[in-house]
């Protein structure tokens, strides 16, 4: 596996941290866990990582954590600026003791600037990016996709891209350094197109009006007659023609100036059919036209099922939906930690503990309340 070897600590927070952690671990890397609360259910990206749950406001806990720096590659954390540095696990102390350390920060404002110590979230972030204004239906508010822009492909991607690159710099200078990574810089970043392409002909006008936002008929969803909806995404003019055919159209390419008429129609004629006619229709035509998938059925269509876009439901935990790693390599593919089998907690705690010389101590660790465990230790 590609990054096979290199050890990873990262401090449990909200989606991105661990989001960031899962992709290190499925590419290879071994990544524990410190965490607070040794059961742990809002973490669901957790498979494949080992953990070690502190008190860290225990000065034993913080110089068990300060051991394992001194033998780890990067170190993950999610706090606000200045909570590391309070608990004496800010970069100045541990990298001094480890000056390879890869030490990032993933954040909602980074670690300097006006809001930099403000509380907020994901809808916050893209707010702030730009790229919030421009998402939305017209003369609606503007809609967040969940917390998929800023969370997770502006937060924990991003973020690991920055500690990849950083241990690519590595390899020739030797040296670590901190990764400052804000969810609203990464959300700007994943925007960039967006931003940079506003002059181009696609856009000028306002939200929910242009070719890409709903504006435009032949870029839309579109219910059908079972209830369920399919993807229109016709743009250029050989797929247009291939939509109209479809749809048993006969109709000038001078309807696009009537957008609002155009789209009344095609919602009338996709009301005829249902979603998987429409799809049988639009099987063998180049007209961009497909359907929109549910969660209980995305493993099971042909090109997913395919592509193995995810993984069989038989290997998975309780037959969970769980998307494969993505990109796929050919020498050294990814392996999704979903798949890992669940360790034995005292068995995980002792391999962490053991590689700092410390797997004898476990027993007076939980007694003194430095180490939580769900299961009491050996006697």
């Amino acid at each position: 596996m590609a990054l096979k070897g290199i050890k990873v600590l990262e401090f449990v927070g909200l989606a991105p941290g661990p989001f960031c952690g899962m992709l290190l671990t499925d590419f290879g890397a071994t990544v524990t866990r410190i965490d607070k609360n040794p059961t742990n259910s809002i973490d669901v990206l957790q498979g494949g990582k080992r953990t070690l749950s502190l008190d860290l406001k225990k000065p034993k806990a913080v110089e068990i954590v300060r051991s394992l720096c001194r033998t780890t590659d990067v170190l993950i954390e999610p706090f606000r600026p200045g909570v590391m540095e309070k608990l004496g696990l800010g970069p100045l102390e541990v990298m001094k003791e480890n000056p390879k350390l890869i030490y990032a920060r993933l954040t909602g404002f980074g670690q300097s600037g006006t809001l930099a110590k403000r509380a907020g979230h994901d809808l916050n972030y893209v707010a702030l990016s730009g790229i919030l204004s421009m998402l939305g239906r017209k003369n609606e508010r503007p809609t967040a996709p969940i917390n998929y822009i800023a969370d997770f492909a502006g937060g924990g991607l991003l973020c690991a891209f920055g500690i990849l690159a950083a241990l690519l710099e590595r390899y020739h200078s030797g040296k670590g350094q901190i990764v400052d990574h804000s969810m609203v810089e990464g959300a700007a970043y994943v925007g960039s197109w967006l931003i940079c392409s506003q002059k181009l002909p696609i856009w000028g006008q306002p939200r929910g009006e242009n070719v890409l936002d709903t504006g435009a008929h032949f870029y839309d969803t579109y219910r059908t007659k079972d209830g369920k909806y399919i993807s229109v995404g016709a743009i250029e003019p050989q797929f247009y023609q291939e939509l109209l055919s479809g749809l048993d159209l006969q109709i000038d390419l001078s309807q696009y100036e009537d957008n609002e008429k155009a789209t009344h129609l095609l919602e009338a004629i996709f009301l005829t059919k249902t979603r998987d006619e429409w799809s049988e229709i639009f099987q063998n035509r180049d007209a961009c036209v497909f359907p929109v998938l549910e969660l209980n059925e995305v493993d099971s269509f042909h090109h997913n099922r395919e592509r193995n876009v995810f993984l069989d439901r038989e290997l998975t935990k309780n037959g969970e939906l769980v998307p494969s790693p993505a990109p796929k390599l050919s020498r050294t593919p990814a392996i999704s930690g979903a798949l890992a089998t669940d360790k034995n907690e005292y068995e995980m705690v002792e391999e962490i503990l053991k590689e700092i010389g410390q797997d004898s101590q476990i027993n007076n660790l939980v007694s003194d309340g430095v180490l939580l465990m769900n299961v009491k230790p050996k006697l």
